[in-house]
């Protein structure tokens, strides 16, 4: 499972990025917008995007928790 590990609206927002901004010049999309605020996953092309805005690596943005649910799935 997929978390952030920080609050990345309020990030872009120290940082510059009002909402409208981002939709204004397109980095990010309404309903990306939207999954970041519910903490769902998003694509990678938007986490790149989120990345460079904020100057950051993905290990800083999020972090994965394998679930046991993963686990039963995955583990061979």
């Amino acid at each position: 499972m997929i978390k952030y590990k920080l609050d990345v609206q309020e990030e872009l927002k120290k940082k510059g990025y009002t909402s409208y901004i981002i939709r204004k010049n397109k980095y990010l999309s309404e309903g990306t917008l939207a999954k970041i605020k519910r903490g769902e996953p998003i694509n990678m092309k938007s986490l790149n995007a989120i990345c460079c805005m904020l100057r950051k690596n993905v290990d800083d943005v999020i972090d994965i928790e394998i679930t046991d649910d993963e686990k039963i799935k995955y583990f061979i």
